[in-house]
């Protein structure tokens, strides 16, 4: 493929190339040498689960394998201990080994959803790090100033604002930057709050008399909030491993600006013909075409009909879980709880609290309500649960 072309596939979506003009000269010796290049994206497993928003960095990777370059699945199950300071006011809790291999051991088959893995180079940098005497360590440090970590802007804001700054998470940009000199890497990718740890990489790289790579931030996503960064912890995220009917809801339920970005950055999809569809077409086919993917056309189909049928027609799903009074809770919020319907108690009682949850049509609004009778519970904008007496 000529570099104009390869050129425009990897810019979609993406917020800064540092610099362009070298990322065009790799490309252009790539091609005469036939030597792809080691493409680099670090992911600290701080949490066992992957959501769409972090598809668009692995969207980003499985495009340079397409391209026939080389991909560097770095898993920071070092750094992670400590935890990435990254847009952050406040000290990050930091991890056990143990927490960090049980999330780690989930992303390969997690991430096989979008990646070739016959083709993908996974690495952990405990490889390297673990190996490393005090001494090795206090030289890495020799690489890079104190001088130039804090003018980062959240760690100089935390200082004016005298909140602590650890030291741990000073030398944090310096690992994931000797990660890059690891690995030779000639592109590393990251979101734009990684900016600032990927260029260290690039200063590292030419300290260490190696080329040094280019730079590529891709945007964080919104979730379906439209505000915040897609997060589990803001109960705004589409999982890759949700249901079906529940990423079709989902999707259907942001706002029409927020789906031409979606679209931009989780498909393929031309987007001039986007702009010319009704909203809510475009919406539902975005909604097909993301679950296609991690699923199957026809499971996509079957998912935008059932939800045309229950929330367009107001019927009831044809495949609701059940849940018997008879040897069960009655009480609404363990009813919840042991269903499977919300994963704690709290959750149930913020649902309750919000008018979230609705039995037979009429909104239950007491923690302490029973149910007492069979009937169908509508929980939230999209779950639904068949109560059996």
């Amino acid at each position: 493929m000529d570099i104009k072309k390869q050129l425009e596939i990897i810019k979609r979506g993406a917020v800064d190339i540092i610099p362009e003009d070298e990322l065009v000269k790799k490309l252009e010796e790539s091609q005469k040498s036939k030597r792809p290049l080691n493409i680099k994206a670090g992911f600290d497993p701080t949490a066992p689960d992957i959501h769409i928003g972090h598809t668009v960095l692995l969207r980003k990777l499985r495009q340079f394998q397409d391209l026939g370059h080389r991909v560097y699945f770095l898993i920071g199950d070092f750094t992670g201990r400590i935890g990435d300071p990254s847009g952050q006011s406040e000290k990050r809790k930091q991890l056990t080994k143990e927490e960090v291999d049980k999330n780690a051991a989930t992303y390969k088959t997690q991430v096989s959803k979008i990646l070739d893995i016959s083709k993908l180079e996974v690495v952990f940098n405990s490889a390297w790090f673990e190996k490393m005497n005090g001494f090795e360590f206090g030289k890495l440090l020799t690489h890079y100033t104190a001088t130039r970590l804090l003018e980062r802007d959240d760690f100089s804001k935390r200082l004016k604002e005298q909140k602590p700054l650890y030291m741990s998470e000073l030398i944090y940009p310096i690992l994931q930057g000797y990660d890059s000199v690891v690995l030779n890497a000639d592109v590393e990718l990251g979101g734009t709050d990684q900016k600032f740890n990927l260029l260290v990489g690039r200063d590292l790289q030419k300290d260490y008399g190696q080329p040094q790579q280019v730079v590529i931030t891709m945007p964080l996503l919104e979730g379906t909030d439209g505000l915040q960064k897609m997060s589990k912890s803001s109960g705004n995220y589409i999982g890759i491993n949700d249901s079906p009917k529940e990423m079709f809801g989902k999707i259907m339920s942001i706002s029409d600006e927020l789906m031409y970005k979606y679209y931009t950055l989780l498909t393929d999809g031309d987007l001039s013909l986007i702009k010319n569809m009704h909203p809510k077409e475009a919406k539902a086919a975005l909604a097909e075409n993301i679950i296609a993917h991690y699923y199957s056309k026809k499971i996509a189909q079957d998912a935008g009909e059932e939800f045309s049928r229950v929330f367009s027609q107001k019927e009831l799903p044809e495949d609701m879980p059940e849940y018997s009074i008879s040897s069960g809770s009655r009480n609404i919020v363990e009813l919840l709880v042991k269903s499977g319907q919300v994963p704690t108690k709290n959750e149930a009682r913020r649902l309750i609290k919000q008018g979230g949850v609705v039995f037979e049509g009429k909104k239950i609004d007491d923690e302490n309500a029973t149910i007492d009778r069979a009937g169908v519970l509508k929980i939230g904008k999209r779950r639904f649960l068949k109560v059996n007496a």
